[in-house]
């Protein structure tokens, strides 16, 4: 089992910046994915970017590719989402997770509880 606790949302302006953390605990990651994704009331979870653990290579979506940098701190069993240029349609509750997939929700066995991030215009 692997428990996840995202932190770091919060309300900013557009073009602010914010970094999201996803703690990782219960066993060590090794070869999944982590991947964040993001929910806008009334919308489907939308992917956002996903990073592999053991090599860190990196797959973002195309809404937030060129503004929005996954890493992971693998002694801290952390991943990160730093997220610049903010916009207004940035605005949704954002999720982190561990799985398989790379860019499908289903794929992904375990979720954080999610962290909501507000961008004001």
């Amino acid at each position: 089992q692997v428990q996840l606790v995202e932190s770091g949302g919060g309300l900013v302006q557009a073009g602010d910046s914010l970094r999201l953390s996803c703690a990782a605990s219960g066993r060590t990651l090794s070869t999944e994915n982590m991947g964040w994704f993001r929910q806008a009331p009334g919308k489907e979870r939308e992917f956002v970017a996903t990073i592999t653990w053991s090599d860190g290579g990196t797959f973002y979506g195309d809404s937030v590719n060129g503004r929005f940098t996954i890493s992971r701190d693998i002694v801290r069993s952390t991943g990160y989402l730093q997220m610049n240029s903010l916009k207004p349609e940035d605005t949704a509750v954002y999720y982190c997770a561990v799985g398989w997939a790379t860019i499908s929700k289903s794929g992904y066995r375990y979720w954080g509880q999610g962290t909501q991030v507000t961008v004001s215009s």
